[in-house]
């Protein structure tokens, strides 16, 4: 699942003359994602610190060593992966780089096994903040079939013949789930077809890709930073823990 999120991020410079857009960095994220990263850095606060603390030997440097590595790659794999968006660029935090693309050198956006941006000179970016679920795609299916279901039987024809037999408060348990089922046929007529959430994030994407492709203000060069932050320490941790091994 993601939840889009104003951003206090600061935007990357805009050409001269470009308009305010018509939201600032709207941003995605993966709350499951995120929860798990929290979980796993905690576990590995809990038994870390405690062997540097009761730990003999070379425990404790072990132990330093192995969160120095462990900790940036669990950050980067949960907590760092963002999507950020306003009407002029598509900003992809992934766990080691970030891509900037403004919306007129996105050639696609796909969705498959995964979610991904394609660049017009056709290199592919997958959006680790939009992860695709299988099971949400499939629950989704599944209310969207039972919605289309009860609204076909909420049909004027066959509600006239049901309106002449028992009052549905008559059917307990089974009139309560046939008003549901109502309910839910009056809300997908309403709210069209049902669909997983990093799909409804995927359409939102794609319609203001749309709509911004040809503008001036969303042209330029797609530009990726690696993101050394991450990188340095997890490197020097595992060069760390390679030094202490072969120290025996």
């Amino acid at each position: 699942m993601t939840s889009p999120d104003p951003s206090r991020e600061p935007e990357p410079t805009k050409p001269a003359g470009s308009a305010t857009p018509q939201y600032k960095d709207r941003i995605y994220r993966s709350p499951a994602g995120i929860v798990g990263g929290v979980l796993v850095l905690g576990i590995i606060a809990w038994l870390g610190i405690d062997a540097v603390v009761v730990g003999e030997g070379r425990t404790p440097w072990l132990a330093l060593a192995t969160m120095l590595f462990l900790v940036p790659l669990v950050f980067a794999y949960t907590l760092r992966p963002a999507v950020f968006v306003n009407d002029d660029r598509l900003r992809v935090r992934n766990p080691l780089r970030m891509v900037v693309l403004p919306w007129g050198q996105v050639a696609s956006l796909r969705s498959g096994f995964s979610n991904e941006v394609v660049d017009d000179s056709g290199t592919t970016y997958q959006l680790w903040a939009l992860p695709v679920s299988v099971r949400a795609r499939s629950k989704a299916a599944r209310q969207e079939a039972r919605a289309a279901r009860a609204a076909a039987r909420g049909r004027p024809g066959r509600g006239g013949r049901r309106a002449r037999g028992r009052p549905w408060g008559c059917r307990g348990a089974r009139g309560a789930v046939g008003a549901a089922d109502l309910g839910a046929g009056a809300a997908l007529a309403a709210g069209g077809p049902r669909r997983a959430e990093t799909d409804r994030a995927m359409d939102e994407l794609r319609e203001l890709h749309e709509r911004r492709q040809e503008a001036a203000e969303a042209q330029g060069e797609v530009t990726v930073r690696w993101a050394y932050e991450v990188i340095a320490p997890a490197v020097a941790g595992a060069v760390l823990l390679a030094v202490l091994w072969g120290l025996g």
